[in-house]
């Protein structure tokens, strides 16, 4: 048994919170102006039409209405809310 603790076992031992990142509201789904729909880091859903994105990449209504999800190529989507 070592007698000292090492140089990594007092350096280690602690853990970020988590992001709490995803699609928050789904395809087909009423939502009132100002919900989130999407966390993300970076652009992974582009905002379409009555959709802003935050400065943290943060995907919201502007508009309330029913959100659509339409894939512009195979990689990129676009989120859309089809007003009433």
């Amino acid at each position: 048994m070592a007698h000292k603790k090492g140089a990594g076992s007092t350096k280690n031992g602690r853990d970020s919170n988590a992001c709490r990142l995803g699609v928050k509201v789904y395809g087909g789904a009423e939502v009132v102006a100002g919900n989130i729909i999407v966390r993300q880091r970076g652009l992974t859903f582009k905002p379409g039409t009555n959709v802003k994105c935050g400065r943290d990449f943060t995907l919201y209504a502007i508009k309330s209405g029913k959100v659509e999800f339409q894939s512009v190529t195979k990689q990129v989507k676009k989120i859309n809310i089809v007003v009433n």
